[in-house]
């Protein structure tokens, strides 16, 4: 899941960028407060953190481990008692 929003939030980034370099061709204009340079700027932000998630490790909950795994199945009593194979515990 974490690198699936990774990848979506890379794209958006570039997409982000693009539009920022397209917008003298496309004659976008932007509102007095925005300026072309924190478009830039965020496009290649939201591509790092894009790239961060998508690279990052895998979640701890994936990586499970039990305390007994197999339980022996033994056959016999006493000595005479042996393992003959193992089950999921």
């Amino acid at each position: 899941m974490g690198k699936l929003i990774g990848y979506i939030t890379a794209l958006a980034g570039l997409g982000l960028l693009i539009l920022s370099f397209s917008m003298k061709n496309l004659n976008i204009a932007l509102p007095s407060f925005i300026q072309e340079k924190q478009i830039v700027i965020g496009g290649i932000i939201l591509v790092i953190i894009g790239i961060i998630l998508s690279l990052g490790k895998r979640s701890s909950s994936y990586n499970v481990k039990h305390a007994a795994e197999e339980v022996p199945i033994y056959e016999g009593e006493g000595r005479k008692k042996r393992i003959v194979g193992y089950k999921r515990g």
